[in-house]
């Protein structure tokens, strides 16, 4: 079983927001962003520092396979 750390599901949100900042008067988030919120907030609220990588929803996981797809085609 692969996991998600909570600094990297940090830094693959901070990714997101930098390619596609919070837009309008309600400062909406993009849909990765978005996507990635519920777990994010998922582990402050259990206190964990990981999350199975099965746990994510498909969009959450596909915001997810972007960010790493962008880490590995810049190393």
């Amino acid at each position: 079983m692969l996991f998600i750390s909570l600094p990297e599901l940090e830094a693959a949100i901070n990714y997101w927001r930098t390619q596609s900042p919070s837009i309008g008067d309600a400062l909406e988030l993009c849909p990765e962003v978005s996507a990635l919120a519920k777990p994010y907030a998922v582990l402050i609220i259990q206190g964990a520092q990981r999350l199975a990588i099965d746990h994510l929803d498909p969009k959450a996981l596909d915001a997810w396979n972007g960010y790493i797809n962008h880490i590995r085609s810049n190393n």
